[in-house]
C-alpha cells in the first residue's frame, strides 16, 4: 500500500507543479518551471526530478535551467533518488532538506468549521507572516510571495483557501487544499496560524475542514508534506496523519 500511495502522490505533486507554472523546460529525468510573475518565489522556478536522472548530471542541468536566477531550487519526488543525487548537489554547495510524506489514515473528523475565502481575505496575514520569516525584506518580495497563491490555482481541478477567523472576524488560521477527484487525490498545504491565536483551535478548524471536504470529493489519499524533524510532524500524528515516505529538497542561494 504505502508504494503505491507515494507513486499516486507523487504523480499530484508533479503534475501540479506543471499546472501551475507560467513556462515548462522538459528536462532529463524532470522539468524546469518558470513564473516571471514571481521571480522572489522560489517555489515558482525550479527544477523538479520525478523520473531516472543520472546523479552527476544533475547540478549541471539545475544550472543551466535556472541560471538566470540568484538561487537554485531543486525538488526531487522519489526518496532512492533523492537520496543518490544528494552527494553531487551538495558538493556543489546545496543544501538539503526532507519533507516527509504523511499521509491520513485516521477517521475522517465531522464539520465544517472553518470557510473558504478569496485571496483578499489572507493578503494581510500573509504579509505579516512573511515579514516574520523574512525580516527587513524589500515589500517587493513581499509582495509576490503572497500574489503567487493565486497561482496556485491552476495547479488541480479543484483549490481552495480555507481560512478559521476569530468571533471578531480575523483570519486567525488559514490553508491551502487541493483536489484531484478523478484520482481520488487531495494535498492540505501552508497550514499556518497567527502567533497571535496559537493553541485556540484555529489550525484544527482549517485541518477538519480540509479533510471533510477531501473526504467528500471522494479523495480516498488525503495527504500533505511536512519537516520530519519539527513539532508540526508530532501534531499531524495525533490527528491521524502517518509518514509513508519523503521527498528532498536541495537549495542555494
Amino acid at each position: 500500500m504505502p508504494d503505491s500511495e507515494l507513486h499516486v502522490v507523487r504523480a499530484f505533486l508533479s503534475a501540479f507543479a506543471r499546472r501551475r507554472a507560467a513556462r515548462v523546460l522538459e528536462l532529463p529525468g524532470g522539468f524546469a518551471v518558470y513564473d516571471e510573475r514571481f521571480r522572489h518565489s522560489q517555489d515558482d522556478n525550479q527544477v523538479v526530478v520525478d523520473g531516472a536522472v543520472a546523479p552527476e548530471a544533475l547540478p549541471g542541468l539545475a544550472e543551466e535551467a535556472l541560471g538566470g536566477l540568484p538561487y537554485r531550487l531543486v525538488s526531487v519526488l522519489d526518496d532512492d533518488i533523492g537520496t543518490a543525487c544528494a552527494g553531487p548537489l551538495v558538493r556543489a554547495g546545496y543544501a538539503r532538506s526532507l519533507r516527509a510524506v504523511m499521509r491520513h489514515e485516521g477517521p475522517v473528523p465531522p464539520g465544517r468549521s472553518a470557510a473558504e475565502v478569496g485571496l483578499d481575505a489572507l493578503r494581510v496575514p500573509l504579509a505579516r507572516r512573511w515579514r516574520g520569516f523574512l525580516p527587513g525584506v524589500e515589500e517587493d518580495v513581499v509582495r509576490q510571495l503572497v500574489d503567487r497563491r493565486e497561482a496556485r490555482r491552476r495547479g488541480a481541478d479543484v483549490v481552495r483557501f480555507l481560512a478559521a477567523s476569530t468571533a471578531d472576524g480575523e483570519v486567525a488560521a488559514w490553508g491551502d487544499l487541493y483536489l484531484d477527484p478523478a484520482t481520488g487525490t487531495a494535498q492540505i498545504k501552508d497550514l499556518v496560524t497567527s502567533e497571535a491565536h496559537l493553541g485556540q483551535g484555529h489550525g484544527d478548524a482549517v485541518l477538519t475542514t480540509a479533510l471533510r471536504l477531501a473526504a467528500d470529493a471522494g479523495c480516498g489519499t488525503r495527504f500533505l508534506l511536512a519537516d520530519p524533524s519539527d513539532w508540526p510532524r508530532g501534531w499531524y500524528e495525533r490527528r491521524g496523519f502517518a509518514v509513508i515516505g519523503r521527498t528532498h529538497r536541495f537549495a542555494r542561494g
